[in-house]
């Protein structure tokens, strides 16, 4: 039930925006009473932060899958980029409002726990092509506010369904790494 909820807010979220996000649309949507959804979440606010969660669940969980699952850097250079266009293109209005929103996340220690994870596998990326030179982690942070910016702007703008979105930041995901990029018209797991 409670998945069904985050789902049905994720839907609602995505087309009316905040101003007509409420928990009695929520859960006529997620076909619950609002006592039941009462139960899970004491307020609006409390499921945009379940919203928020899975959102970065689902983020991290394609960063795992690209660190553990690629060797070679075109193949993981897709299954990163081609990841994360996924994530947002399901819900891009949604992506738009959650960026928007002044109180980014309630939960301040689970916002660093992801940040912190988020930050480890992108220096693992780094580290495997660039090599360990990364302290400080600045490369990290730009190869990650690179594909998130990127990636975010275009949701905003409506081209995640761009055919070129996906091919062109793969190309700077590469030449950021300095590792051949996958020619066009073609697919490292082809």
């Amino acid at each position: 039930m409670v998945d069904a909820i985050v789902e049905a807010g994720a839907r609602v979220l995505d087309a009316r925006g905040w101003a007509g996000f409420t928990t009695n649309e929520v859960a006529g949507v997620a076909g619950v009473s609002i006592g039941s959804l009462y139960q899970y979440f004491p307020d609006k606010t409390a499921l945009l932060d379940a919203i928020r969660r899975r959102h970065f669940e689902a983020v991290l969980a394609v960063l795992r899958s690209a660190v553990d699952g690629q060797a070679a850097p075109a193949g993981l250079a897709e299954a990163l980029v081609d990841g994360m266009i996924a994530i947002h293109r399901d819900y891009p209005a949604l992506h738009r409002v959650l960026l928007d929103l002044p109180n980014p996340y309630a939960g301040e220690a689970a916002f660093r726990a992801f940040q912190d994870e988020y930050l480890r596998l992108y220096g693992a990326i780094v580290a495997r092509y660039r090599g360990p030179d990364d302290a400080d982690g600045v490369a990290a942070h730009l190869l990650s506010s690179a594909i998130e910016g990127v990636v975010h702007n275009a949701a905003r703008r409506g081209l995640l369904a761009h055919a070129g979105l996906g091919r062109e930041l793969r190309g700077l995901v590469c030449s950021y790494l300095g590792v051949a990029a996958i020619p066009a018209g073609r697919s490292a797991t082809a």
